[in-house]
């Protein structure tokens, strides 16, 4: 397991474990991503990161992104 930021863009991968506290886990479930699901990262961007998700393309932090073990 490792964090979705070590990932290479256009690689498809399968979110595992979403970590941190309460409030960002259900935040992070609210955006689609939750056990199971395949995520790809689309670009990189002034340290964000834009991740396909459940047909959807997302913008998340790079914090954020730590929290996301796939």
């Amino acid at each position: 397991m490792m964090p979705l930021t070590l990932a290479s863009v256009g690689e498809s991968n399968t979110v595992k474990r979403i970590g941190g506290s309460p409030e960002i886990k259900k935040h992070l479930e609210n955006l689609g991503f939750v056990s199971g699901t395949e995520v790809i990262i689309m670009n990189e961007m002034a340290g964000n990161i834009i991740v396909k998700v459940k047909e959807a393309r997302v913008a998340i932090s790079k914090e954020m992104a730590q929290k996301i073990m796939i």
